[in-house]
């Protein structure tokens, strides 16, 4: 169910065209959703296109202007489609936000290379691709906003998580490299880093004990994904000339 939120033209994301990726559930939805209500032109892009057209037939009817894109965002030319998907449609971007994300968290010993290149792809790559394709549209339209998730799990290193804390510390690197290279105030750039979520990012956990494990903290105590749909559109509701650079939420109880 789309959020209770009340959009009027006098709303700062009423007609913005915000661009998600990981849209087809958890947080990237929740945005989605909450976006939506508030007004905004939606891209929403997954690669499970039939969760991801639900989703979009759902806000259709509720009056938002979406289009769904099937994406595989480790494909260059995937992300690239998002935003041209995005010009087509809308006329312009304003805000890309690289949520998609992959946990296929182990031992380092494990030496599960598939998985360390495929949350490599998802998690880091995607977002270079993004900021690639999206950089050439924001400074043509003189302002645009890349609005990344990031995790807690880079800013406390845990076993089990060295790889996927290492691309969310890259990711971070990104986008600090990428802020101190625009401040021209033509992009702005925003950092989320969630802490434990009750989403289904344990589906890409290989090893059954640990997957079961992060599942029950979520169930526990991870966050509704609208709390951190809710810091990404304060992020993006901001006038201009602010930047919400780095923005962390975590439940109250995450050691």
């Amino acid at each position: 169910m789309s959020p209770a939120v009340p959009s009027t033209a006098e709303d700062p994301v009423h007609d913005v065209v915000v661009a998600i990726t990981g849209a087809s559930s958890g947080i990237g939805e929740a945005t989605a959703r909450l976006l939506a209500a508030r007004g905004a032109r939606l891209v929403v892009a997954a690669r499970r296109v039939d969760r991801l057209e639900a989703l979009a037939d759902t806000l259709r009817a509720d009056g938002a202007a979406v289009v769904a894109v099937a994406a595989d965002v480790s494909r260059r030319n995937d992300v690239q489609h998002i935003v041209d998907t995005a010009l087509a449609e809308f006329g312009r971007l304003d805000v890309l936000v690289s949520n998609a994300g992959l946990s296929a968290i182990g031992p380092l010993g494990d030496g599960d290379v598939a998985g360390w290149d495929a949350m490599i792809g998802v998690n880091l790559s995607a977002v270079l691709y993004g900021i690639a394709a999206a950089t050439p549209v924001f400074r043509r339209q003189g302002r645009g906003h890349f609005v990344t998730t990031v995790s807690t799990a880079g800013l406390k290193i845990v076993p089990d998580m060295g790889v996927y804390a290492a691309t969310k510390n890259a990711v971070r690197t990104v986008m600090e490299a990428l802020r101190q290279e625009s401040t021209d105030g033509v992009i702005r750039t925003t950092s989320i880093s969630p802490g434990f979520v009750n989403t289904e990012l344990d589906g890409s956990i290989a090893d059954p004990i640990l997957r079961q494990q992060i599942r029950a903290s979520m169930d526990s105590f991870g966050l509704d994904p609208h709390a951190v749909a809710r810091a990404i559109a304060f992020a993006i509701e901001q006038p201009h000339d602010v930047e919400i650079g780095d923005l962390t939420i975590r439940p109250t109880v995450q050691g």
